[in-house]
Formats: C-alpha cells, structure tokens, sequence
C-alpha cells in the first residue's frame, strides 16, 4: 500500500461539495459587492452582490460582517480560479416559495415590505421571493396612487401559487374587507341613534364626507355638514380633519351622521328673533344666477330675489351687488318647511316712498284745514 501524499490527505480532510448542495460557513471577508465564506472546504465560498440581493445598489458591509454564519447553496464547484460560487438569493428563495406554498395552503397571513411598485400592482418580496399583489386587491376601496406603500410592511394572504409560472399573488383587500366586517359588527352591537361620535374626514366626494369611526366608516352628506347651504365639502373639510357627529340614523351597515346638533339650530327661534315685516341687516355671502343669499345671522342665510333687489330692472344680481358687501332689507316670507327665509330691498325702497308720500299729505290737509279756518272767521267778521 502507497503511502498518500500530504496534499492528497489535505484534500480528504475537506467535505465534498456539489452543485445545489446547502452548505454553511462563516464571513471572512467583505466588500460592497462580494461575500467571502469558509464553508469547511479547500476553497473559500464566494457571494457575489447579485448572489445575495436583487438590490443592485445595496452595500454588503451594511448587512454581513466577519465572524456571520451563513447558509448559501453551491451554483459552481470551481469558477475556474478555484473558488466555489454560492448563492444566498437562490437558496432565500427556495425557503421563501416553501413558505408561500405553506402559506398558501393554510391561508396562513403574510406580512413583508413593499419593494416595487408595478404596472398594475404592487411587487412584495417574501424571503427574496417576488409576491405580486395587483391593484384592485391592494384596497377594499379604490387607490388612485399606488406610490403611497413603497416601503411599507402590509399583510395579505396567498391566493395563487404556482412558482414554475413565476405567478404568486398575494391578496390584501380581504383581509381589510374581513377586518372592517368584524369592526362594523363591534360597532353596530353598542352604536345607537343619537350617539355622539369622533371620527376623522377618510374621504371627500362633491355628496358628503365619509368619516371613520374607528375603522368603519360613516356618511356626512353635505346636507347634514351645516346648518347654511354647502357648494361642495371639499372647501369645508380636509382629509385627516377630526370631526365631531351624531349618529342621524342606522340602516344595516350604513351609519348616516349629522353635524347639525340640535341644541345649536339658529332656526329654533326664528321666527321669533326674524318676524315678517321686519327689516334687517346682513352681508351678501354668495351669488346665483336667480339671487343673493345674504347671511342674516350665524348659520342663517336668507334669499333676496333679484327681483326684488331694486325698483330698476336688475339683470344679475353682480350687477348691483358684491361679495361681503352689508346690506338692510326687509323679510317678506318665512317658510318652515325647508327653513327659507324671503328678503327684499325693494319693499324698503317702497316703504320709504310711502312713508314720504304720507307726509306729504299730512303737510297739505294742515294747510287746507287752516285756510278754511281763516275763511270762516273773515266770514264771521
């Protein structure tokens, strides 16, 4: 029996190593863009940037140091300068497909970081596995800007798993839908009529305000935001603004709010504190083509005609009148139903010509009546 030369025993102190084998080693040395490991064979392991991440701009110092274990699995035995190509990528994304595939069999919930926004669609990466959630199971409501989640954590389940296509779609809207369910429910079973709530403006559209209560949302139709005509609830609220309602009513799960408390109507005592007949003050808060509505007290619009803005023929109201300009008048009618008020310039303008006719009257009776006295006492004489 020869003896083995001493490179021969060398080499059979070192493991054997072949293509698609796991191995472990530890960091030896790091650069930017290259990993050296030793993995317990005559040659040293190499991982190379784009073995470790799809980030070709990530530093490798930043995340490895000397002295890291680390698992990688063998793509090349010799380079042909003796060293052992590794792949960390490839062997996170063997783990990461056995951990959407179990997950996709249990239905099992998943939370990673949004890394790509698509055409379509957000890309997730799950232990360097691409999950593509598309855009219309990103949100249980309609996301103009999907821009929004780069770079954040969400949660969502895997709906279609299937590796060798490449097609591994996660779902997030169901798992918000089942979330807002479960709230709705927790809500409805202690929310009454009447209730006062906080919430906060989620979203604005030109028929109201949708407000969330705690992760269910109501309805502020524009009518319910004040007590005065709104034009649109984009110039009254912002989203993210805090509001305070009532709950006006309940029908399922439709929640109806109101910001028009009651105790604080202007109209409860209009009547009373507006008569018909008596003359006002006010300030013309916006124009139409029909008239002005001239704000008569807080909260308290009235219309004023513009037929009844002069005794002249007024074509629009802008014609005589502006924005923020005060103005006196006088309320013709008050109707309950709908809480409409009548104003009218014009019926001042008359009454003070009537006023002034009057006196001129009372002027020429005195002076008929003095004449007939004076021709009674000639006539006496």
């Amino acid at each position: 029996m020869s003896e083995m030369s001493f490179e021969q025993m060398l080499n059979d102190s070192f493991k054997t190593i072949k293509n698609g084998d796991v191995v472990e080693g530890t960091v030896i040395s790091v650069k930017p863009d290259e990993i050296v490991l030793n993995i317990g064979y005559k040659s040293d392991g190499i991982i190379t940037r784009r073995e470790y991440t799809n980030d070709d701009n990530l530093d490798l110092t930043t995340v490895v140091k000397e002295g890291d274990p680390l698992e990688a699995i063998v793509t090349k035995v010799n380079d042909g300068e003796g060293q052992v190509n590794l792949s960390y990528k490839r062997l996170a994304q063997v783990k990461g497909n056995e951990k959407l595939e179990k997950a996709y069999e249990n239905q099992e919930v998943i939370t990673a970081e949004v890394t790509q926004i698509l055409n379509g669609g957000l890309g997730v990466l799950v232990d360097e596995t691409r999950v593509f959630i598309p855009a219309s199971l990103v949100s249980d409501t309609f996301v103009r800007d999907l821009n929004q989640y780069k770079g954040q954590e969400i949660s969502f389940v895997i709906t279609e798993f299937n590796p060798r296509k490449r097609r591994i779609i996660g779902d997030r809207k169901q798992l918000l839908v089942a979330e807002k369910s479960q709230k709705m429910e927790e809500l409805l079973s202690t929310l009454k009529v009447g209730d006062v709530i906080e919430g906060k403006v989620k979203n604005l559209t030109d028929f109201g305000a949708f407000i969330d209560l705690g992760g269910v949302d109501g309805l502020l139709h524009i009518s319910e935001i004040s007590w005065t005509r709104i034009e649109n609830p984009k110039k009254v609220f912002n989203v993210g603004d805090e509001v305070r309602v009532f709950v006006k009513e309940i029908n399922g799960n439709k929640i109806a709010l109101s910001a028009k408390f009651p105790d604080e109507d202007p109209w409860a005592n209009i009547e009373k504190d507006f008569p018909v007949g008596s003359v006002v003050k006010g300030k013309v808060a916006r124009m139409t083509d029909f008239g002005a509505f001239v704000q008569i007290a807080e909260n308290v619009d009235a219309l004023l005609h513009v037929s009844q803005i002069s005794k002249d023929h007024v074509a629009k109201p802008e014609d005589v009148l502006e924005i923020g300009q005060e103005i006196e008048a006088k309320i013709t009618d008050y109707k309950e139903d709908g809480h409409k008020i009548s104003l009218s310039m014009k019926a001042l303008i008359e009454d003070e010509e009537s006023d002034d006719d009057a006196d001129v009257a009372d002027v020429d009776i005195e002076k008929v009546a003095n004449e007939l006295e004076n021709e009674a006492a000639n006539e006496e004489e």
